[in-house]
C-alpha cells in the first residue's frame, strides 16, 4: 500500500473523463464522488480500469441524478464514447477503450429476508457508504471543483488498508444477513489481497452461514473463481472451510477433510493436500505469459489457468466415495479418479459451470491424472508413454503440470525419485512424439476403408480392426504409418474370417 499525499491524489485525477465529470456536476448543481473499488485500487496501487461515480442531489431538484450526468455528459461528447442509460435501475455506464465508468445515484438500501435483492431510496453520500459491503471499498474521492481530490472515508477504510483488513462498515450480522453473497466477497477479498477478516467479521460468517442458501450457485461460482484465480487460492478454501461455509456451498470438497486411523494406520488429510496441490498449480501458472492459449480452445490465457485450477482443485474429488481399509494394504482409494471424473458433470450443473468442452478438459485431467505417477513409479516403458500421449493429445502439458503438482509427499526420497522419474517421462514424451507422432494420432486406416477393404457394413468387425491397428501402433509393434498398419490388418482380418475385396 502506498500512503498518497493530496498531491500524489490530483495527480491520479487528472485525467479528461474525470475534469469532464467534475465540469457537468458544477453545471447542474450535483456532488459527484468517485467511490469504491478504484479508491480502494488506487492506494494499493493495482490497476482498475474499473470506475463507480456515485452521484448526489442535495438540492433534490434532479430525478435520477445518475442518470442525468451522464445524459449531460453524452450530449457534450457526441459520439466520441458510448454511453448506455439504464433507467429502470437508475444507472449509466461510459465505455471508452479499456475504461468503464458507471453513474448512480446516491440510494440507502433495506432488504427482504428472502431476497438479496434490496429496496432502494435515494439517500445522501452518508447513506451510500453506509450501504457498502467492507470498510475499503466505502472509500470516496470528491470529484467537485472546491473539493477536488478530498477524501471521505467515514469507516477508516484507509487504516483497514494499511493494517490489511477485511471489515464491514455497520454491525457484520445485518451486512451479511441483509446480503449473504458478501460472506463469499468478504473471504475472496481476503484471499485476493492476503488480507485477514476481523474478528468480530469472521465470527458473523459463521454465524450467518446459512443465509447462503439463498444465493444461487452461479453467483458462489463466480466467486470461487476469483478465489481459484487468486495467487494463494488455499487461503480462500480453508476460511470458507473454517466458518462452515465449504459444507454449504461445496460439499463434495468439504468431505475431503479428515484423517481416519484404523490398525495404527492412518491416510493423509485429502483436503488440505488438494489445496496443497492447487497453490502448486496456483504457483506455476502465476505467469501467464508462460501458459499457451492451447490450440485455440480456450478464451483467454486466463481462462485455460482457470479450468487447470479447477482440474487440480478437483483431482481427488472421488477419494471419499472410493475409500476403503484392506488390513494388508491400509486405506485405499482404488478408482478414485474414475469416481471424480463421473461426479463432474452434477458439481458443473449446480454451480452452473460451463458444461461444454472446458467441463471435459477438467474431467480429462481428472480421469488422467494418475497415469503419469503410475508410469515414473514404475519402470518407464514406450509403450506406456505412447498411450499417455495418444489419450492425453495437446492436454498433455497441463497433465504433467497437475502431475507434478501434485507430488506433496513428505517423504524426500520418494519426492525426489518421483521428480526424477517425471523428468524420464517427459523426455521419453518429447522423444515419442518426435518419432511416432502420436498426440492425436488418428490411425493410419480409417473405419471407412476398412469396411470397403472387406465389404463390412458397420458393426462390430469393424470397431475390432481400428482397435487391433491402435494398438499395435501404441505398443510400439509397427509405426504409425500406412503399410504395416494395412499389413497386419489383413493378417487379423483372416483371423476373423474376413477376406479382403479386390477390384
Amino acid at each position: 500500500m502506498k500512503i498518497l499525499t493530496h498531491e500524489d491524489i490530483l495527480a491520479k485525477l487528472d485525467h479528461p473523463f474525470f475534469h469532464l465529470i467534475s465540469d457537468t456536476a458544477e453545471e447542474l448543481g450535483l456532488d459527484c464522488f468517485v467511490i469504491g473499488g478504484w479508491v480502494r485500487d488506487l492506494y494499493l496501487e493495482r490497476p482498475s480500469s474499473d470506475i463507480d461515480i456515485v452521484v448526489v442531489d442535495q438540492k433534490k431538484q434532479v430525478e435520477r441524478p445518475g442518470i442525468a450526468i451522464a445524459e449531460a455528459l453524452r450530449k457534450r461528447l457526441g459520439k466520441k464514447v458510448h454511453i448506455a442509460i439504464y433507467k429502470n435501475f437508475g444507472t449509466a455506464q461510459l465505455k471508452h477503450k479499456n475504461l468503464e465508468i458507471e453513474f448512480v445515484g446516491a440510494r440507502k438500501e433495506s432488504y427482504d429476508r428472502n431476497s438479496r435483492k434490496p429496496i432502494t431510496e435515494d439517500g445522501t453520500l452518508e447513506e451510500d457508504q453506509n450501504r457498502r459491503d467492507f470498510t475499503i471499498n466505502a472509500m470516496a474521492l470528491s470529484l467537485n471543483k472546491d473539493r477536488f481530490g478530498e477524501l471521505v472515508d467515514p469507516f477508516d477504510g484507509l487504516y483497514d488498508l494499511e493494517d490489511k483488513i477485511i471489515a464491514t462498515p455497520l454491525d457484520p450480522d445485518i451486512t451479511f444477513s441483509d446480503d449473504p453473497l458478501r460472506m463469499m466477497r468478504c473471504i475472496r477479498f481476503a484471499t485476493q489481497l492476503n488480507f485477514h477478516i476481523e474478528e468480530t467479521t469472521a465470527e458473523a460468517l459463521g454465524r450467518n452461514k446459512e443465509r447462503i442458501k439463498i444465493i444461487s450457485g452461479e453467483r458462489i461460482a463466480e466467486e470461487l473463481n476469483k478465489i481459484i484465480l487468486s495467487p494463494i487460492p488455499s487461503k480462500g478454501f480453508v476460511e470458507l472451510e473454517q466458518c462452515g461455509l465449504l459444507s454449504l456451498v461445496f460439499p463434495e470438497l468439504a468431505q475431503l477433510q479428515g484423517v481416519e486411523t484404523k490398525n495404527k494406520k492412518a491416510h493423509k488429510d485429502n483436503f488440505y493436500h488438494t489445496l496443497e496441490v492447487l497453490d502448486n498449480v496456483a504457483k506455476a501458472t502465476a505467469n501467464p505469459q508462460s501458459i499457451p492459449t492451447g490450440n485455440g480452445k480456450w478464451d483467454t490465457v486466463q481462462d485455460h489457468i482457470l479450468w487447470l485450477r479447477w482440474a487440480a482443485l478437483l483431482h481427488d474429488i472421488g477419494k471419499p466415495k472410493s475409500k476403503r481399509f484392506d488390513p494388508l494394504l491400509g486405506w485405499t482409494f482404488h478408482n478414485h479418479n474414475d469416481i471424480g471424473e463421473k461426479m463432474i458433470p452434477g458439481i458443473f450443473r449446480r454451480m452452473k459451470l460451463p458444461m461444454n468442452e472446458k467441463m471435459k478438459f477438467v474431467q480429462k485431467l481428472v480421469q488422467l491424472h494418475m497415469r503419469p505417477i503410475v508410469i515414473a513409479d514404475e519402470e518407464v516403458t514406450d509403450s506406456a508413454v505412447r498411450r499417455l500421449l495418444f489419450e492425453a493429445g495437446d492436454d498433455i502439458d497441463d497433465l504433467m503440470l497437475l502431475c507434478t503438482a501434485d507430488i506433496t509427499s513428505k517423504n524426500e526420497l520418494k519426492k525426489k525419485k518421483f521428480i526424477e522419474n517425471f523428468a524420464i517421462v517427459r523426455s521419453k514424451l518429447v522423444e515419442i512424439e518426435e518419432k511416432d507422432r502420436i498426440r492425436n494420432f488418428q490411425p493410419p486406416i480409417s473405419g471407412e476403408e476398412i469396411m470397403r477393404m472387406f465389404n463390412l457394413h458397420p458393426s462390430r468387425e469393424v470397431g475390432v480392426l481400428k482397435t487391433y491397428i491402435k494398438d499395435a501402433i501404441l505398443d510400439g509393434k509397427i509405426p504409425n504409418e500406412y503399410a504395416p498398419a494395412k499389413q497386419i490388418l489383413i493378417e487379423e482380418a483372416q483371423k476373423l474370417g474376413l477376406q479382403i475385396i479386390t477390384n
